[in-house]
């Protein structure tokens, strides 16, 4: 009989990407609403990704079981 295979989180599949070296990229927030009260040089520093906190990365790792690099 075949092993079960793990779910991947549908939520962290959407908001998470590994890197080769198996860090957590992320989109920021604050770039959704309200746009017009921040200024050019705020919305441009919340445009691209950063990556994830040394103590939130393991959590969000477990969410992805099958995207370990």
């Amino acid at each position: 009989m075949a092993k079960q295979k793990m779910k991947t989180k549908s939520a962290a599949k959407k908001r998470y990407r590994v890197t080769g070296k198996g860090h957590v990229k992320v989109g920021k927030k604050g770039k959704r609403h309200l746009l017009s009260s921040k200024n050019r040089k705020r919305k441009q520093r919340l445009g691209g990704n950063r990556l994830l906190g040394p103590s939130d990365e393991p959590k969000a790792l477990t969410l992805l079981p099958y995207a370990r690099a």
